[in-house]
């Protein structure tokens, strides 16, 4: 559908989008003639509920959310808002009246989803709805909870998606319903990680059978539904396609926070979304297989529309409505739809979806689609009214009528071409005989199986939904010359508007007078008129919007008197009348001089060809339009150094995939950053690598390069968001367990605290474990145990064991949201490499240590202050994707242990010790 921005008009979005300048809303009058008179004229509602329909279109959206990830954490997210802050809210009153606290919305599964009417006024006024709202913004910054429009939810919950289903999403930015199709992907996906890691160890005793052979873990074979076949990983895929680069980077932003290695974001027209290429058995990216194409089990189409049911929540639409937004979409929309169903495999379904009440965006386009893939014996319209029970909803409509961007309304086809000898075909707009209800045909449509929601039903927005099942391959009719009204040429409507303005038709000097007025004379030399070669030279306007994407429409003229003034091109003007839609984006290359284009044919020209110097070559790269960069996706062998060094750092299973990491560079050397992908996803990269694909993103950040001076400490320590998918499969001699909330709490409150000396005694029951393990990056497993101090929900969290303390490697509000949630503090962090830095700095002279050892903690503590600093300066400058460098606030990494490896690698390094790292305390003064 249409994203909301800062220009005159665009269609609603039930995601969001990026903030704009702030507009006066009350201003803008919620009054457009045009527009109601088409919908009370219409019929979709009875007579009785017209009132509601606007009076409901006319009150604010209520705001609404939603809480995301997998299933189990948020509903433990979810139960701190119904335990906490439902009741606190629940008590308030406001000039005698109780204030509505936030709400579930019925008929989304497991109350995830909830929204609030309460007023911006009362919310100011009291102090819970503060501490609620910092809980929204909290959880919302580390991606546990996305606003979300009601009706936007809809359209994925309809898809009835599995996990190991192929899922497109052709239309995806800003990215809501695409954080919905991962979440139903990886559906279960932690659980049977853990269930086959369970098994394992079970038959760990027995793994070999009686002749010697490995025993196979095939759960599938043994009856256990689900996305078993990776070991309990998920197989299935979320392509997510944005027409528009910008808005893609911005899918990027919003899905990033899932962390789903199964997801690639591309960057095509949907119209033309390309081929993609598989091997034949859909893993192995070998060349010697045979080589197929990828169909997907579903499809969301959420097309590019005029957004008429987004009027509560973007006011300029009462303002700039005009009957051609939907005209001039029609095609695009078609388009999309029969590209969907063409990719589709059979037994697949396509979600089509708009914001849109108009039926020439909704059921017309469903017609034509099912018309061009050869009716209802190749694609069935399937029927969801009873999908979601609790949900509010009308049926499709079977007869419509169409208004021009004149206003004037058609019944038929028919009636427009018994007037097309008698009007002005200007008058008529963008008309096409596919864009009427089809009553008179032999086999109707079931249109009354699409979904219509109207806001007065449930207090949402307005929007439709169809689902269509593709029943057996199909082959789409070309698309064929559509009867369509196109306006008279320029030059034809200027002589019948010279004819019309001279009366007797017969007087030339009147004839030429009228001329004159309607295109006045200029001169030829006029410093306006435009070179053959400066056409040929000039680029796209810089705001024109590709085919497919959400865009705006300028339709401010399309509501005039049909006696509109006709416009005759003034000389110079380089712009052209309006274009189809789907071409605005097109360059338009211009006829040579004559004297190049005579050469050019006889294959030779007497024109000097300029020399190509460095300078020119600068000059023509700088004049290119702009072209996004992508880094390519380069996949490393699994016997690659670095990753045995993981590996065995790790000690990680050997069930666990080592052929899925890759790099993005050139090079294919992993310098800073290894991401981790799907079987399919590195298939796909790696068989369609170069062959026009536009791959934006695809993978999630495994492994950060970590400066270290020992090469028995392994350099690359795991990325929380990829630690999900490893830890079932990190050996335990990497593992801290937990199950104390006073020492999470701790740590989690307090940076860097100390484990050296007699520090460990003060970590509860993780000391012993911490103050013994090697240096370097592991796993702290937090464990559910009963009681008060105990935990409700496992949770697994990145640790790093430095050579003075110990530092878990979360950003700062991912602590303050957890610290938030779990114990409702909201005090300052703790970090304790500042006092160090004092302390270390003012070392009394007293001790009783030698003059040496005083010297050299003093000039460790100066070192250790200038580093830090610099990594919170760093952090502070860093782009907010390079988050590789430094986590947890820019002091990931204890700064002490930098500097103690100078001091402690003299004298202290045996092979013995390094061999031990991993069980002996004397391991802990082996450098870093």
């Amino acid at each position: 559908m249409g994203k909301k921005g800062n220009k005159r008009f665009r269609g609603g979005r039930g995601g969001g989008g990026q903030r704009t300048q702030r507009t006066d809303y009350t201003e803008i009058p919620k009054q457009n003639d045009l527009f109601e008179q088409y919908y009370n004229e219409l019929g979709i509602l009875q007579d009785i509920e017209l009132d509601e329909f606007w009076n409901a279109l006319r009150r604010d959206l209520p705001n609404s959310f939603r809480f995301t990830g997998s299933r189990g954490h948020a509903i433990h997210v979810q139960q701190r808002l119904i335990d906490h802050y439902v009741p606190e809210i629940s008590g308030i009153e406001y000039e005698r009246t109780r204030v509505d606290p936030p709400t579930a919305i019925p008929w989304f599964p497991d109350q995830l989803a909830w929204q609030m009417t309460t007023p911006k006024n009362v919310v100011r006024r009291f102090p819970p709805f503060a501490s609620f709202q910092k809980f929204l913004v909290s959880e919302t910054s580390v991606g546990n909870i996305s606003r979300q429009e009601a009706v936007s939810m809809i359209p994925p919950l309809l898809m009835t998606i599995k996990p190991g289903m192929i899922v497109l999403d052709l239309c995806a930015a800003p990215g809501s319903k695409t954080a919905q199709l991962i979440e139903m992907v990886h559906g279960g996906e932690e659980a049977r990680m853990r269930d086959v890691v369970q098994i394992l160890k079970r038959r760990k005793a027995r793994e070999q059978g009686p002749n010697g052979n490995p025993i196979d873990l095939d759960l599938v074979a043994n009856g256990q539904e689900g996305d078993w076949s990776d070991d309990g990983r998920s197989t299935g895929l979320v392509i997510a396609n944005d027409a528009d680069y910008k808005r893609a980077q911005m899918l990027v932003h919003q899905v990033k926070r899932l962390s789903s290695p199964n997801l690639i974001v591309t960057n095509h027209d949907a119209t033309m979304f390309p081929s993609i290429k598989i091997p034949q058995d859909g893993n192995s990216s070998g060349d010697h297989l045979k080589v197929k194409y990828l169909k997907f089990d579903r499809i969301l189409a959420d097309v590019p529309c005029s957004g008429d049911g987004t009027c509560r929540k973007n006011v300029n639409v009462w303002k700039d409505w005009t009957p051609g937004n939907a005209l001039g979409l029609f095609l695009t929309q078609v388009r999309i739809l029969v590209r969907a169903l063409q990719m589709l495999k059979v037994g697949g379904r396509v979600i089509y979806s708009t914001c849109s009440m108009n039926p020439v965006e909704n059921e017309a386009v469903i017609a034509t689609a099912i018309e061009r893939c050869g009716g209802l014996s190749n694609v069935e319209l399937v029927d969801i009214s009873d999908a979601l029970p609790k949900l509010q909803t009308r049926p499709g409509l079977s007869s419509w009528d169409v208004m021009d961007k004149t206003g004037r309304r058609w019944q038929s086809w028919r009636e427009v071409e018994a007037l097309l000898t008698e009007d002005h075909t200007e008058t008529l707009g963008r008309l096409h005989e596919s864009m009427f209800s089809r009553l008179a045909e032999t086999e109707p449509l079931p249109l009354k199986r699409c979904m219509r929601i109207y806001p007065h039903l449930q207090d949402t927005g307005g929007f439709f939904i169809a689902v269509l099942e593709k029943r057996k391959e199909i082959r789409t009719r070309p698309e064929s010359e559509v009867k369509k009204i196109e306006p008279k040429p320029s030059i034809i409507a200027a002589v019948d508007e010279i004819e019309m303005k001279t009366a007797n038709g017969t007087d030339p000097i009147a004839k030429i007078d009228a001329l004159d007025e309607i295109a006045p004379p200029y001169a030829t030399g006029s410093a306006n008129v435009q070179s053959a070669a400066a056409r040929q030279n000039q680029e796209n306007a810089p705001n024109q919007p590709t085919a497919g994407q959400k865009r705006e429409f300028h339709t401010e003229a399309d509501a005039t008197s049909p006696a509109k003034r006709l416009r005759m091109r003034e000389p110079g003007n380089t712009m052209d009348d309006a274009k189809p839609q789907g071409t605005a984006d097109r360059q338009v290359h211009w006829l040579p001089p004559p004297s190049q284009l005579e050469a050019s044919r006889h294959g030779t020209s007497d024109l000097p060809e300029p020399a190509l110097t460095k300078e020119s070559q600068q000059q023509y790269v700088k004049s290119r339009p702009k072209q996004p960069f992508e880094e390519p996706f380069k996949y490393l062998p699994p016997d690659h150094p670095e990753l045995e060094s993981i590996r065995a750092f790790y000690r990680l299973s050997p069930r666990f995939p080592m052929d899925r990491f890759m790099v993005r560079n050139a090079s294919g050397h992993p310098a800073k950053t290894t991401y981790y992908t799907s079987a399919l996803a590195r298939s796909i990269l790696t068989m369609n690598e170069g062959k026009g694909i536009k791959f934006v993103h695809c993978g999630i950040k495994m492994f950060v390069r970590q400066d270290v001076q020992s090469e028995h400490v392994c350099k690359w320590r795991v990325q929380n968001e990829g630690l999900p998918l490893l830890e079932p499969w990190v050996g335990e001699e990497r593992v801290v367990e937990l199950r104390s909330r006073k020492t999470l709490r701790r740590l989690l409150k307090e940076m860097f605290p100390k484990v050296n000396g007699e520090g460990w005694k003060e970590l509860g029951e993780i000391g012993e474990r911490v103050r013994d393990i090697g240096m370097g990056c592991c796993v702290l497993r937090i464990e559910p145990s009963e009681g008060a101090d105990g935990f409700r929900e496992r949770m697994i969290l990145p640790l790093w064991r430095s050579l003075y303390s110990l530092n878990l490697m979360l950003p700062k509000e991912d602590r303050r949201a957890m610290l938030l949630r779990l114990y409702n503090d909201d005090s300052p962090l703790l970090d304790h490499s500042k006092d160090r830095f004092e302390t270390k700095a003012r070392a009394p002279s007293d001790q009783e240590i030698s003059d040496a050892e005083t010297e050299a903690e003093t000039t460790v503590a100066q070192a250790e202050k200038t580093q830090v600093e610099q990594a919170r300066s760093d952090t502070i400058l860093r782009d907010e994707d390079d988050d590789e460098d430094l986590e947890g606030g820019g002091v990931a990494i204890d700064p002490l242990a930098r500097e103690g490896m100078a001091t402690k690698a003299e004298g202290e390094e045996s092979d013995a010790a390094m061999e031990n790292y991993g069980t002996s305390t004397a391991a802990n003064n082996i450098v870093e």
